[in-house]
């Protein structure tokens, strides 16, 4: 029920849910060894062209600006548009920021870091969300947010990268694989490989095979 990209329920718009639409969850905790702050949209039924081409081309900005590397010092509003690009490509845009900082058991929106225009350059240690979206007025909402780390990258000169902290899987009904390049698809196998290395023994010690077997399905190659 969220065509907006901040939306507040109210008792004169509440209605029931359905599995022929799409839903668009902003979750997130405070904990002592960190904040969250973790967005993921899906479709339960049979979502429109629309819907899965918008879906796939926020998820590909998602990507791209998660495996980017680029010079020390840089600024994030310098790197940004790595994030729209691929809905830019068909005429598509989203009227919110690309990211925020994120702090350690402090705001969830952790200023000076971020992908705006007054934010600080990006530095090794940094927190921040990436997060495109799209957004039909009255029909749905996309959102797809990742906390990620600022870390060196493996290359002669001293450039940076994302680290991807957030180990949630995205929604494989609403991608159309026919859209992502060969590097894109790489990327999501070795991030279903990083999830089911890292939060599938925890859910099998927890005793919580039900979402140890979701979380096999939802991250095969």
């Amino acid at each position: 029920n969220a065509a907006l990209a901040h939306y507040s329920p109210s008792n004169g718009s509440s209605r029931a849910l359905s599995a022929s639409e799409m839903y668009l969850f902003d979750t997130g905790g405070q904990y002592l060894d960190g904040t969250t702050d973790i967005t993921r949209t899906v479709h339960w039924g049979e979502p429109t062209p629309l819907q899965k081409e918008a879906y796939t081309r926020v998820l590909m900005g998602n990507i791209d600006l998660s495996r980017l590397v680029f010079p020390s010092n840089t600024a994030g509003r310098t790197v940004e548009s790595f994030a729209r690009r691929a809905l830019w490509d068909v005429g598509l845009n989203y009227g919110h920021g690309t990211g925020h900082g994120i702090g350690n058991f402090l705001s969830v929106h952790e200023w000076p870091v971020g992908f705006q225009s007054n934010n600080v350059p990006l530095e090794a240690g940094m927190f921040t969300s990436i997060e495109p979206g799209y957004y039909l007025d009255g029909e749905f909402g996309i959102r797809i947010e990742d906390v990620a780390l600022v870390v060196e990258a493996q290359t002669e000169k001293p450039f940076l990268t994302f680290e991807v902290v957030s180990l949630v899987p995205y929604d494989r009904n609403l991608i159309d694989l026919s859209l992502l390049s060969p590097e894109q698809i790489r990327y999501l196998n070795s991030y279903y490989e990083r999830i089911r290395a890292l939060v599938g023994p925890e859910l099998r010690r927890q005793g919580l095979e039900e979402a140890h077997s979701w979380l096999q399905h939802s991250t095969e190659p």
